[in-house]
Order: structure tokens, then C-alpha cells, then sequence
């Protein structure tokens, strides 16, 4: 096996240098930088990363703390996923997914004292959320793939709910649609300061106002029988509705569900458009869902980006970066027609 003493002769470099390469402890220019890596590829050679860790004082870890619960990571949640592990891992890190909620601060407190990672990224970030006090008060490097209410020297990267809620509202509108509902997440969720869902509800009501219409927006659990339930308040409050936009992927096959149990054709007599989601869920959807469709991989990547410029001094500063969802018309939203007989 070739050793870094191998790879400090066939690159004209000193050992120290290779490790300098291998562990950024010290600046090393782009030219030198090429010349190890191409003598590490052709002598295929492996370094340990223990070695590196212990050496640089560095773990070589990225922690994403993520709450979790018993649904699990759905395919959208997982799109920000591999997109900060495939940066992470192009860069000689690991990634390590931790399900530390807002909650978990003594947890969080422990992992982060005993340096079991480098650096953070945030997920299901809220607008008061208490992990970003342990982590600053600990020096731990930080990113949010979301936002809280005050940004100030934090990096983030998030979507731009005002945008790609105009634009969703701007395509049933345009389709002749006035009587919009939205579906948001639960009310618990939007009580406990869930950013997405706080942000989404007040971009609605600018969007419908700024169109001269009146917003109604429906709160619905995060299942199927959350949406059958959303869908039938929402008939209630507004009986003479044509277009449903969900941001709760579990609660929009519910409410296709109660659509087609109610005898209601999509599109024809309601049109659904799905926020924040990927194609592969949109496509599990008969009709496929026209979809606003997230941006999550590359905010996965630009925020692990980001942290590792943080862990390298480099410059820079402060990140903060906003990407819409982009609209996917489907099978699920057209012209508004004349609506059937509801029940």
C-alpha cells in the first residue's frame, strides 16, 4: 500500500505538505493542492482518516440534526439529504444524520461539548429555535437549511415561500380559479413556530389579496386522514371552492382521496397543486400532481458548501440564500369548469 512518504516523492512535495493537503491545517495553493491529489490517484492511495482526525483535531463529521418521528424521511426530506451528503462526501467529509429536535438541547449539548462533529446544518428549522443558542454558545460552525425569525450572523439557506406561493396562486388564477383553499400543516406545527408553515400562511394572504380574493386556509394533520378531514372543513367554510394548494404531502393523497370519494373530478370540478415537493412523490399521484416543485438537493449542497467555507476561515462571511420552488404543471390543475353536485 502506497504511503504518504510515496506520495510526498512522486508529487516533489514534503510529507508535512501532504498533510497539510489532507487536513487543511495550514494554506496550501491550488497548483501544490493538484499536484498531491494527482500523485494520491495514481498511486492509489488511501489515507486514514482517524489518522487525519486525530492529527487536524478535526472529527472529518458534519452533524444535519433533524427532528424525526414515525413517518420517517419522505422522498422530498430526503432530496436535502443526499444533497448535503454527496457535497459533504466530495469533500472528504462524512455526513451524519442526528434526529435532534428543538427539544433536545441537553442532547444537543452533550454531542456538541464532546466535538462529535465539526460543523451543523439545521433542519425543520423554527423561527425561535433553541439549537441555534447551544450551538453558538458552544463555537460550533452552523448553517440552517430554513430560517429563524431573527438571521442576524447566521448563515441559511431556505426557499422563498413568498415567491413560489405567488407563483402557485398565480397559475390557479390564471387558470380562472377564485375560490382557492390552502392546506397547511397542523395546528400544533404552526403554534410551535414551524418557519415553513408560518411563512407559507402569510405569503397566501398577500398572494389572494393582492389578487383581490379572499384567503381561507385550512390547518391538516400530516396523513391521509388529515386531508380527507382538511378537505371537508374546507367544503364547510367554502362550499363553492374549484382549487386546493397543499404544502403537506401526507395530507394531499387524502384530499385526492376525498375528491374522488365525493364523486369530484381533478381537474374538472377541483384543481390541486402540491407545494414544496419532489417529482417522485408528484408522479405517485393519479392524477400526477402539478407541483411546485423543491429545490432540496441544491439547498442541501449550497449549505454544506457553506459550512465547510465556515470550518476553512475561507472568505466569505455570513451566507444567506433564498431559491423558490419551480412550477411542474401536471395532470392535477386546469380551467376552472362547472363543478358537479357536492356532498
Amino acid at each position: 500500500m502506497a504511503t504518504m512518504q510515496d506520495v510526498a516523492r512522486r508529487a516533489g512535495v514534503s510529507v508535512s505538505t501532504v498533510s497539510y493537503v489532507l487536513t487543511g491545517a495550514r494554506p496550501i495553493s491550488q497548483a501544490t493542492r493538484a499536484r498531491v491529489h494527482a500523485a494520491m490517484t495514481e498511486l492509489d492511495y488511501q489515507p486514514n482518516a482517524l489518522a487525519r482526525g486525530l492529527a487536524s483535531r478535526r472529527s472529518r463529521i458534519l452533524g444535519l440534526l433533524m427532528p424525526m418521528d414515525e413517518r420517517g424521511l419522505g422522498a422530498t426530506e430526503t432530496a436535502f439529504v443526499t444533497g448535503a451528503a454527496a457535497a459533504a462526501s466530495a469533500a472528504g467529509y462524512h455526513l451524519v444524520l442526528s434526529p435532534v429536535g428543538v427539544a433536545d438541547t441537553d442532547e444537543l449539548r452533550r454531542l456538541a461539548s464532546q466535538r462529535m462533529f465539526d460543523g451543523a446544518l439545521l433542519m425543520e428549522v423554527q423561527l425561535d429555535d433553541p439549537r441555534v443558542d447551544v450551538l453558538r454558545e458552544l463555537g460550533v460552525p452552523l448553517v440552517l437549511i430554513g430560517r429563524t425569525a431573527d438571521t442576524t450572523g447566521l448563515s441559511y439557506v431556505d426557499i422563498d415561500f413568498d415567491r413560489t406561493v405567488r407563483d402557485a396562486v398565480d397559475h390557479l388564477v390564471g387558470l380562472g380559479h377564485r375560490r382557492i383553499v390552502y392546506v397547511n400543516h397542523s395546528t400544533a406545527t404552526i403554534a410551535h413556530g414551524y418557519g415553513p408553515a408560518l411563512r407559507t400562511r402569510d405569503a397566501f394572504v398577500a398572494a389572494m389579496t393582492g389578487h383581490g380574493l379572499d384567503p381561507l386556509m385550512i390547518a391538516a394533520e400530516d396523513s391521509a386522514a388529515g386531508g380527507r378531514a382538511a378537505l371537508g372543513e374546507a367544503f364547510g367554510r367554502a362550499p363553492d371552492l374549484t382549487a386546493v394548494l397543499a404544502m403537506n404531502e401526507n395530507a394531499v393523497f387524502g384530499i385526492l382521496g376525498e375528491l374522488a370519494g365525493r364523486g369530484l373530478r381533478v381537474p374538472g370540478d377541483v384543481s390541486v397543486v402540491s407545494m414544496v415537493t419532489s417529482a417522485q412523490v408528484a408522479e405517485l399521484a393519479t392524477p400526477a400532481l402539478t407541483a411546485m416543485t423543491s429545490p432540496g438537493s441544491a439547498l442541501g449542497r449550497i449549505a454544506v458548501e457553506t459550512l465547510l467555507r465556515h470550518l476553512g476561515g475561507g472568505s466569505g462571511g455570513i451566507h444567506q440564500q433564498l431559491l423558490p420552488c419551480v412550477l411542474e404543471v401536471r395532470g392535477s390543475s386546469g380551467e376552472r369548469g362547472t363543478p358537479t353536485a357536492r356532498t
